[in-house]
């Protein structure tokens, strides 16, 4: 299935039935008076998150959706039927910006959670509701409200319990798919891996995490450089990260220096998301001797000595299984922690919080950018004036 993770859709929700104008009219009843029923309300449009779906792929061709409209009052002071409201699922890690306004309407983190993002239009009054003492037979109604119409931006972050980040080659796709049933593409070129990738880890019958690979970043992609920028959001609901460095790179840069350079892209992009524990995976370390790959593990943790450091090789089959179980270990640790201490749990939902709006605030500078430089564009192009000879 194609992978796609932000996508414009237009909702409108139905339109209010109108009200009714009737009179009672009987034999042997005189001056009945009015019997007009009121119209019934617009159907909604409600969003719903769907743990079946991982993509916003669907939207690309059904890019519209609308409520019901509701239907107009009768005679006999029957009230119209309301209007069926729109159901639109979406996945789960779902956050909805309103297009036009660019206010964030809802993040539908759970399963079966709702969001209704256009009201149906109010029902329309029939001439029974403005009967009163002084005007016994009212010929007034009033029409059935529009619903709201709105265009709505859809962006998508992975839920995942781990999230691996790291360079272009670093070895993210292969420990992913040595770890789990995930088949993503491996190659010896640089951006392999075109979109993100999830993978669940089993440890045991049950005992089990998600893990997420997305495309490798470069110095500048917090700026739009390379591919990895785009993706970046998915990294917002990890709860551990996985820094994997390469021990020998093929530029022969030092693996140090581009973990420094990695995490400060990190940091650009989301001051809030660099609070998240983040552990050092040295990759491919079967590539060096004993004595290199200790001098290397020293560096590491001088520079990172609050944070746990290990040594893997998916293809070599070197401390894959202790990273594992690790991982799980911290994971179930974790929500403990959140479960029992109520301070932590507060804490977490506000990193979280804030997380999403470095999310949200980054999307909105990188849409201004792109629109400032259309519009560069267009004032760059030569004025053409034609001469009448």
């Amino acid at each position: 299935m194609q992978f796609l993770d932000e996508a414009t859709i237009r909702v409108q929700a139905g339109k209010g039935g109108n009200g009714c104008l009737s009179f009672r009219r009987e034999k042997y009843i005189a001056k009945g008076g009015p019997d007009g029923g009121n119209g019934g309300d617009g159907g909604d449009v409600l969003l719903v998150a769907d743990a079946a779906l991982n993509t916003l792929i669907d939207f690309r061709y059904q890019p519209s959706y609308q409520g019901t409209n509701g239907t107009a009052g009768s005679g006999r002071n029957k009230t119209g039927a309301a209007g069926e409201a729109c159901f639109v699922k979406v996945p789960v890690g779902t956050t909805v910006i309103d297009a036009d306004t660019e206010e964030m309407l809802g993040d539908l983190d759970a399963a079966g959670e709702t969001l209704l993002v256009a009201k149906g239009g109010h029902r329309g009054v029939g001439n029974a509701a403005f009967k009163s003492s002084t005007n016994r037979a009212p010929r007034k109604t009033t029409p059935g409200e529009l619903g709201e119409t709105r265009t709505l931006r859809l962006q998508l972050k992975l839920l995942a319990d781990v999230g691996l980040l790291g360079l272009p080659n670093a070895g993210k796709s292969t420990l992913i798919g040595q770890v789990s049933a995930a088949n993503p593409k491996v190659a010896d070129y640089p951006f392999t891996t075109l979109v993100p990738n999830l993978g669940v880890v089993r440890i045991d019958t049950d005992a089990s995490f998600v893990m997420a690979d997305i495309p490798g970043l470069i110095v500048g992609a917090a700026e739009g450089a390379g591919l990895g920028a785009q993706f970046l959001r998915h990294l917002a609901r990890n709860r551990i990260l996985v820094h994997l460095v390469d021990v020998l790179p093929e530029d022969g840069s030092d693996p140090l220096d581009n973990a420094r350079g990695i995490e400060a892209e990190l940091e650009a992009y989301s001051p809030a998301l660099v609070e998240r524990p983040i552990w050092i995976a040295l990759s491919k370390v079967d590539q060096l001797d004993e004595e290199a790959l200790q001098s290397l593990r020293s560096r590491f943790c001088e520079e990172y000595p609050d944070r746990p450091i290990h040594a893997i090789s998916a293809l070599g089959d070197i401390g894959v299984d202790a990273l594992k179980n690790a991982l799980m270990q911290f994971i179930v640790e974790e929500r403990e922690r959140i479960a029992r201490d109520e301070a932590y749990a507060e804490y977490i939902e506000d990193l979280e919080a804030r997380i999403a709006a470095d999310v949200y605030a980054h999307s909105q500078r990188v849409r201004a950018e792109r629109q400032r430089a259309r519009d560069d564009e267009d004032d760059d192009e030569p004025e053409v004036v034609y001469v009448h000879e």
